[in-house]
């Protein structure tokens, strides 16, 4: 019953020879991973305002100087992290960066930043989309937070589905979203050439001088608009997600975002400014710019439910970039080991999975209420946006390839700009961003225990392959030892179950021809005197392979009154809690054989010390 709903829910499971149908085409990739930073043209421009008003509606004419700011930022940005897709091909975007260029902890700071602003932006993004649908539906807001949860598990579902289905879904109301704003644009511009529509209020001439107006206070409303470029980094941690060449395509869908963006940016912001649109506190900057336009019809309700929209699916850029972060932090021992395994639509289900949770909990926990995350969410982003521009900076430095001077410029500007941001962030905001300065280090100090604990594994897992098994007598019964590698533990293993029987077999589950190429050339160096059984699993599963085999051994073993012994390699870590940073298969290989009768199991422990 379970495993029919699983198949309703998230379809039928895919081979990995079937892993370029998940690869995704520039145009899917633009609505998947661009959808963050695009839905960040509902509110970038609202939040210069709101910081400008504080002087009086003279001061809203520096929102032009402003956003042009933050478009050169956004070019440089863009620059910075196409060039990055080329240097870093294999995705991990400011954390492979930080990592290489600047050291480990650098790059884990922008790691586990980037990780907890993915979880925010789930969080900030489902709770911003469910204000718009009670605000529609003023009998669901006492339910908001049933709805948050709900919308999160129907997005979690989708890209359980794999990267194809949620793109396709997906593409369609985010490019009707780019549509909207297109012709928000265009036709604001056209009435204030024509000048056919009167403006909400008079507009203040650029240059007039007005009172209250500072540098500290330009500088707050210059960062409050860089929310407007959350999101920019997450095609260059998702690389390996594209067809190929991934590299290429990557780059080229940055640009395009990057083009999108700046254009809906800018021109909000002129339409803002030309109309004299004020910031209040029961109507958003959006809303007032379509209905003054076109008036209270379908077409507002239109706008302001593909804002709606746009927002709620923001949240899948994390659900893109969360995992394959995940999965490169897990490569280099830092996150447990399951986040590296590909689920049955080849994505990897254990990232999607925990990014759900995780900003369900926080859901829960804010009541649905994320404006107070919203300082932590931009902190966030330009914590590893500036240690990224100081990596390239480092890498040009080092590297001098031909024209380096031109890049290195770009990032010099880049990292100057991140980093009087976040100087800003902390002057102006320090009472809710100071968890930041807490919360990072301990994000630090667990992947350091994390890692540290697989270095003793393998420490004590290593073998001298020139110490040969010891040979013990034997028996008839046949032996079969499930083996994921040449350790310690499979030593252990092998040499107990030569004491029983003379017929030992090794049998290796490998889920590609290289893996178990690899296995073979190793085992065979290693040489321990025990024939292997290499079984490709074109499903990654181990336990259906291995089934099948033992059932084959049992019923060659019946016809000759042989039994069959199925010897378990299994180490036990020292503490409970280093057990959830490994894979369990070894549970599920002994839930699926207890049904085979006469079949021996039995488990070869191996303790860690440390």
């Amino acid at each position: 019953m379970l495993t029919k709903l699983k198949r309703l829910l998230i379809g039928r499971p895919l081979k990995s020879n079937e892993s370029h149908s998940q690869k995704l085409n520039k145009f899917k990739a633009l609505a998947v991973l661009s959808s963050d930073a695009l839905s960040s043209v509902a509110y970038g421009p609202e939040q210069i305002l709101i910081v400008l008003m504080a002087a009086g509606s003279g001061a809203l004419w520096f929102s032009l100087p402003i956003s042009l700011g933050v478009l050169i930022l956004l070019v440089a940005l863009v620059l910075s992290y196409q060039q990055i897709i080329y240097a870093y091909p294999q995705g991990g975007g400011a954390y492979m960066v930080a990592k290489e260029n600047l050291g480990t902890n650098f790059g884990l700071t922008a790691g586990g930043a980037l990780l907890v602003d993915y979880i925010l932006t789930v969080a900030v993004s489902i709770s911003a989309g469910t204000d718009a649908i009670t605000s529609a539906f003023p009998a669901l807001h006492d339910h908001s937070v049933s709805v948050a949860v709900c919308i999160v598990v129907l997005i979690t579902i989708l890209n359980l589905r794999g990267l194809t289905d949620s793109a396709t879904l997906l593409s369609y109301p985010v490019y009707f979203f780019v549509l909207i704003m297109l012709i928000i644009i265009g036709g604001g511009i056209y009435a204030a050439l024509t000048g056919t529509i009167t403006p909400i209020h008079q507009h203040a001439q650029m240059g007039t001088p007005a009172m209250g107006v500072s540098l500290f206070l330009l500088l707050r409303a210059f960062s409050s608009g860089c929310s407007a470029l959350t999101g920019v980094e997450a095609i260059s941690n998702a690389i390996p997600s594209f067809k190929n060449p991934a590299p290429k395509n990557a780059a080229k869908t940055l640009l395009m975002m990057g083009g999108i963006l700046a254009i809906l940016l800018a021109g909000i912001v002129f339409i803002a400014y030309w109309f004299g649109v004020h910031p209040v506190n029961d109507q958003t900057v959006l809303s007032q710019i379509a209905g003054h336009l076109f008036g209270r019809n379908i077409f507002y309700y239109m706008i302001q439910a593909s804002t709606a929209l746009i927002l709620i699916l923001a949240a899948n850029t994390g659900y893109s970039a969360f995992p394959l972060l995940a999965f490169n932090l897990a490569r280099d021992k830092y996150m447990p080991r399951p986040f590296k395994v590909r689920g049955d639509r080849l994505g990897y289900s254990n990232g999607i999975l925990t990014l759900g949770a995780l900003s369900i909990i926080l859901i829960i926990i804010f009541k649905g209420r994320t404006e107070n995350l919203i300082p932590l969410y931009a902190v966030g982003v330009f914590i590893p946006f500036s240690l990224s521009q100081t990596g390239m900076i480092v890498h040009w430095i080092r590297q001098k390839p031909k024209g380096w001077g031109g890049k290195l410029v770009i990032n010099l500007i880049g990292a100057l700009i991140c980093y009087l941001i976040l100087a800003i962030f902390f002057l102006t905001k320090f009472t809710n961003i100071w968890p930041v300065l807490v919360f990072v280090p301990i994000v630090i100090i667990i992947f350091h225990k994390i890692h540290e604990h697989y270095m003793h594994v393998a420490e004590q897992l290593r073998i001298d392959f020139s110490e040969p098994l010891p040979v013990i007598h034997s028996s008839d019964n046949v032996i079969v030892v499930p083996v994921a590698g040449i350790t310690k533990v499979v030593e252990q293993s092998l040499t107990y179950a030569k004491s029983l029987s003379d017929n030992v077999m090794a049998v290796y589950v490998g889920d590609s021809p290289e893996a178990i190429e690899k296995m073979t050339r190793e085992w065979n160096e290693w040489n321990p005197g025990v024939r292997l059984v290499t079984l490709h699993s074109l499903y990654r599963s181990i336990v259906s392979p291995l089934d099948k085999f033992i059932s084959t051994v049992k019923y060659k073993a019946d016809k000759s009154g042989a039994t069959v012994t199925v010897v378990f390699p299994q180490f036990y870590t020292k503490k409970w809690w280093q057990s959830l940073l490994h894979n369990q298969s070894g549970v599920l290989i002994k839930a699926s054989l207890i049904r085979h009768k006469d079949v021996v199991i039995a488990t070869v422990p191996y303790h860690f010390k440390k």
